[in-house]
């Protein structure tokens, strides 16, 4: 009877400290607030729910400008207390849904180092000044550069005499000096560095706001490939594009759609690249154009639901997919819905998703729930998907 006791004992001691801690994994990963339209809970799926102070669910506490707000507690499995969370309560936006292929043109806010090298003598300036592939060289000599030509045009004429560069890494400013080398090879000074200063592509509209003509594009941000760290924007565009064809994808290599910019006319610009993507104003808004709901993520469930895009010409089409899994957490900022591609006609066409398609609205119920943001590169049928509520938090529409 000991025996069994100090089993028992044992085993609930485990499942108590499992216990604890899922309940301060998931109080530093679930949001701090959630949006919702009516006057219902938030659904949050599976696992948790949400019970709101106020014992008849009625809106209490404060109200702002765009939402009225109250207090609830997110549980586990309804009975295990996680954490206390702000409920805003508002109508759900009204944005038009995207799915038309735009070019991409971004000149960044310095240049990027892409890596250090050594020169044709052997050395490595760069190194030796402390620089490391991802930086952005802001300034050299006190002069703000805008260009990598510009920055190669100063370490030419240096002479071998030092260049004072002010760097940002990780959002820090720092100050260094640079030595450039001579390189009889060339017949020119160098000092080390492959930097780049723009960047161009193709990628999907998301959603245009039609009061403000405000839009938001990719569902992911404008990053270095080489780095893989997001390109600080100095100046952007977005222009029109015509899709001219498609590299299928296929398990462990990913498609791609080909595009033509159809004119050198800016369509609107750019102001934020971040990580939810990136976000600007057009130039001219369609008001025949339909606006739909959006559906906060409380709100998104998975099952059957559609995704609007462009792969031929500049006209979107809509497309049947199946929502599979959702992530409420924080952490998952651009990666909260698997989504897969059930439609016969667009598998056939490209195989699911391909690069380019970044961006394109996935829809369902009628509203716009998020938007295609990534591929699964062991099945291209299946990808991930941004929460359209998280691009707008970014976008500056959702507080």
């Amino acid at each position: 009877m000991n025996r069994f006791t100090k089993r028992l004992t044992g085993i609930l001691a485990l499942l108590c400290a499992a216990v604890m801690t899922a309940v301060g994994y998931f109080s530093e990963t679930l949001p701090d607030s959630y949006y919702v339209s009516g006057d219902g809970c938030p659904e949050l799926g599976g696992l948790f729910s949400m019970t709101p102070a106020s014992a008849d669910g009625a809106v209490a506490a404060a109200s702002s400008e765009t939402a009225v707000q109250e207090r609830g507690t997110v549980s586990l499995f309804g009975l295990i207390p996680i954490k206390d969370a702000e409920i805003k309560r508002t109508e759900a936006p009204l944005l038009i849904p995207g799915g038309s292929p735009i070019g991409i043109k971004l000149l960044t806010d310095g240049v990027i180092v892409v890596s250090t090298q050594k020169t044709a003598g052997g050395g490595n300036p760069a190194e030796k000044a402390g620089i490391k592939a991802g930086d952005c060289i802001l300034e050299a000599n006190g002069e703000a550069l805008s260009s990598s030509d510009r920055l190669a045009e100063i370490i030419m004429g240096s002479h071998g005499e030092k260049i004072s560069l002010r760097i940002r890494r990780d959002g820090k400013i720092f100050e260094t000096e640079v030595t450039p080398e001579f390189s009889e090879a060339e017949g020119t000074f160098k000092a080390g560095l492959w930097i780049k200063d723009s960047s161009a592509g193709v990628g999907t509209l998301t959603y245009i706001d039609p009061n403000t003509g405000g839009f938001g594009a990719l569902g992911h941000p404008i990053s270095d490939a080489d780095t893989q760290k997001i390109l600080p924007l100095g100046s952007g565009e977005i222009v029109d594009v015509t899709i001219t064809g498609c590299e299928m994808g296929s398990a462990g290599c990913p498609g791609e759609l080909c595009g033509t910019f159809l004119s050198g006319l800016a369509a609107g610009n750019i102001s934020r690249n971040c990580e939810q993507g990136i976000f600007g104003t057009l130039n001219y808004v369609s008001r025949r154009a339909e606006a739909l709901p959006i559906a906060f993520k409380t709100e998104v469930k998975t099952g059957p639901a559609t995704i609007l895009t462009t792969v031929d010409g500049s006209a979107p089409k809509e497309y049947d997919a199946v929502i599979e899994k959702l992530s409420l957490s924080d952490a998952a900022s651009t990666k909260n819905i698997i989504v897969r591609i059930t439609d016969p006609e667009l598998l056939s066409l490209t195989g699911g998703i391909v690069q380019g398609m970044s961006g394109s609205p996935i829809l369902q119920d009628g509203r716009i729930v998020g938007a295609v943001t990534h591929v699964f590169v062991s099945d291209p049928a299946m990808g991930y998907g941004i929460f359209i509520e998280n691009m707008l938090r970014a976008g500056g529409s959702l507080k």
